[in-house]
């Protein structure tokens, strides 16, 4: 018996599992600690967990080596640029709201791959695409008294997030899952450092709102009581990177990436039991249109001939 089949869907849930917590608990304790010095703190576990767990377990050290290492900073600060503006607005909005919106990334991706990579999108994909954005602004409301600027963070984070996805697949074919999840968590040290450096004295804490006073707030060293929640989100984000990696190592991409849907309910639960956030019926209805739209690209995808210089794992934030 093939047990290949059911270890990638299972590894995709437990990845979507992983960085639910990650995503809760980082907006629990936002209002309390810098935004960079979570992330910071996170990236330090994440890259120890990875160095003493994952590297080994794929092939060794020498899977660091790369020849592409601009190609990593790049996605690095894509990544950076995707957390930080997605955590920002995660502060001041339900979650389900920021998640929903965040989830326009696949449509996102399938438009990129057009643009930059050449491949063909059909006009049913490109239909989806725009019901997508129908959805989205939906949610945002411009122009109407429920327009929420926080809203447009998670947008931008999509953007990036799609924008790291397009240029993992044009160096995944050389570069492994892991060599690309090291670099990553390096990038978040070095970045998170060097914003503690300038700005951690709090001194321009008072410059603007919530989410300004979450980027600027002074770093102290954490509670002794907070100490699990942070080690938890290291662990968490670390468990996330290789279970969605071994997923799209298991499984067809169309098989798998539906299954990152599963965020979208794990939202909804963790906004109305830990937040007390209960969606309002746009929401609803944005949420619809979106993921109906993504899962509908993942459909049509799978109905295409595979193509093997694609197939290899996608990095979340």
């Amino acid at each position: 018996m093939n047990t290949r089949i059911p270890l990638g869907p299972l590894s995709a849930l437990l990845a979507t599992v992983f960085f639910s917590i990650n995503d809760v608990t980082i907006k629990f304790l936002s209002g309390d600690y810098a935004l960079h010095e979570i992330v910071l703190i996170r990236s330090l576990i994440g890259l120890a967990v990875l160095l003493a767990v994952i590297v080994p377990l794929q092939g060794g050290f020498s899977v660091l080596r790369t020849k592409r290492l601009p190609a990593h900073i790049l996605r690095g600060a894509c990544v950076v640029l995707a957390n930080t503006t997605f955590f920002l607005g995660l502060s001041v909005l339900p979650l389900a709201d920021a998640v929903a919106v965040f989830f326009v990334s696949p449509l996102l991706i399938t438009a990129f791959s057009a643009l930059f990579l050449g491949e063909k999108i059909g006009p049913r994909r490109l239909g989806a695409v725009a019901a997508g954005m129908v959805g989205v602004l939906i949610m945002v409301r411009p122009g109407t008294e429920g327009f929420n600027v926080a809203l447009l963070l998670p947008i931008a984070a999509a953007f990036a997030y799609a924008t790291l996805h397009v240029m993992t697949r044009k160096i995944g074919g050389t570069e492994s899952a892991a060599t690309m999840a090291v670099y990553i968590q390096m990038v978040f040290v070095i970045v998170s450092g060097l914003v503690g450096l300038t700005v951690g004295h709090g001194a321009y804490e008072n410059s603007g709102g919530e989410m300004v006073s979450f980027l600027l707030r002074p770093w102290f060293l954490p509670a002794a009581s907070d100490l699990w929640l942070l080690v938890l989100i290291g662990v968490a984000s670390a468990g996330g990177g290789f279970f969605i990696s071994q997923a799209y190592r298991l499984s067809e991409a169309s098989l798998i990436a539906p299954l990152e849907y599963a965020a979208m309910p794990m939202a909804v639960a963790f906004g109305v039991i830990v937040f007390d956030e209960w969606p309002e019926p746009a929401t609803w209805t944005g949420m619809a249109l979106i993921i109906g739209s993504g899962l509908f690209v993942f459909w049509r995808e799978a109905q295409l001939p595979a193509d093997p210089a694609l197939d290899h794992p996608r990095t979340r934030r």
